[in-house]
């Protein structure tokens, strides 16, 4: 066998054990979910801000409330001896991690609740089912 030949089976074998991988492993699925999670998360950061310079919604209608002037909590925090300890910003991180867990639990939930709990029938299952029908048109028994 020539070296091109050699490489060209090297890489054919190559391609089919990505493509066995990708395959087997669920990897287009996990993918989809991440590029929705992410985008999810802009969902979040619009209502509930992203802990920088966005409040979201949210963060402004509470900084309004309590914030006084600066509708934002982000320069929120608490001196200790005079060292500043920013909790702002934690906060809102927290706060979206709460919602997009909560928001998750509520898609799988829904999921859950459509998805059949009832394995599809084998081949063999199938067989045996039309052999029982053949048999009762016959007019024989079924075992």
């Amino acid at each position: 066998m020539s070296k091109d030949a050699a490489q060209k089976t090297e890489k054919k074998r190559f391609a089919r054990e990505f493509r066995e991988f990708i395959d087997r492993g669920g990897v287009v699925e996990v993918g989809v979910a991440f590029i929705m999670g992410a985008t999810f998360k802009t969902v979040i950061d619009a209502f509930a801000g992203d802990g920088k310079d966005n409040q979201g919604i949210l963060g402004g209608i509470l900084g309004a409330i309590f914030g006084g002037q600066t509708p934002n909590f982000n320069d929120k925090g608490v001196t200790i001896n005079g060292s500043f300890i920013p909790i702002g910003g934690l906060l809102t991180a927290f706060f979206n991690f709460l919602m997009v867990s909560f928001v998750m639990f509520l898609i799988i939930r829904i999921y859950n609740r459509f998805r059949s709990t009832d394995p599809a029938p084998g081949t063999n299952d199938l067989l045996a089912e039309i052999r029982d029908e053949l048999r009762l048109q016959r007019g024989g028994s079924v075992d």
